[in-house]
């Protein structure tokens, strides 16, 4: 079974960059805002935690942990102070800056780290171990994708994966992809994005032997049987 082999992979891996993920609804970020005043910046952080002094005797906030904040349906987060900010569709680099900007109204050289909490895709059809997976790199491939589910089955057709994506406007999209190809790494779809699904198929020999399983004939057969006996007894009981 091999992969990426039409094309020249040499000529084409370098071609492929990662964008960065774009933030959607229902997705929970980690976000720590820091600061040289760690009193000041405390209000912007939910979860506060005990301050501990350095050695010039200025107080640093060394144990602060990320607080969650959930996009809702529209889109925003709602941030201490700041109010409702609009995430959807943003990076996560652009809501920093954004971010970065807005807090500058009220301390002095703000810092703010954000991550995704709710990393998650589903691997669906002829795949080893099916089902969602939680990958704790947000930089994830479909080849590692599909690492994550154990590989394809020996039955699944590599010319015919589909992927489920729920686009930035929201609505669901589904595109076909052939991973024996190597120009699939300039795909907007080689890098995974978070609740997407893959979906293999499987190949022509996997139908016709789920279509001429000796056991759905053996099922029609009991099926067959119990109509008729059904009939006999409710034919004898009228007599």
């Amino acid at each position: 079974m091999i992969y990426v082999s039409k094309n020249t992979m040499e000529e084409e891996v370098t071609k492929a960059k990662y964008q960065g993920l774009h933030i959607q609804e229902g997705d929970v970020l980690l976000i720590l805002v820091s600061a040289l005043d760690e009193i000041a910046v405390k209000p912007f952080n939910l979860n506060t935690a005990n301050k501990v002094g350095n050695d010039t005797g200025a107080g640093i906030n060394q144990y602060a942990q990320p607080s969650e904040y959930l996009v809702n349906d529209e889109g925003f987060i709602y941030f201490p102070v700041i109010g409702n900010v609009f995430a959807r569709g943003m990076t996560q680099v652009q809501l920093k800056q954004d971010l970065e900007t807005r807090l500058k109204k009220y301390l002095t050289d703000p810092m703010v780290s954000i991550s995704l909490k709710n990393f998650n895709v589903s691997i669906l059809g002829e795949v080893k171990n099916p089902g969602q997976k939680e990958s704790v790199s947000q930089k994830i491939n479909i080849f590692q994708a599909l690492g994550l589910a154990g590989d394809m089955t020996d039955y699944g057709d590599r010319t015919k994966v589909k992927l489920i994506r729920t686009g930035d406007d929201g609505v669901d999209q589904i595109v076909n992809i052939d991973i024996t190809r190597s120009d699939i790494v300039n795909s907007p779809y080689y890098y995974m994005k978070q609740n997407d699904i893959l979906y293999v198929q499987p190949d022509q020999n996997k139908q016709v032997l789920a279509n001429t399983n000796p056991n759905r004939a053996l099922t029609f057969q009991i099926i067959g049987a119990l109509l008729t006996a059904g009939t006999l007894i409710i034919a004898l009981t009228r007599k």
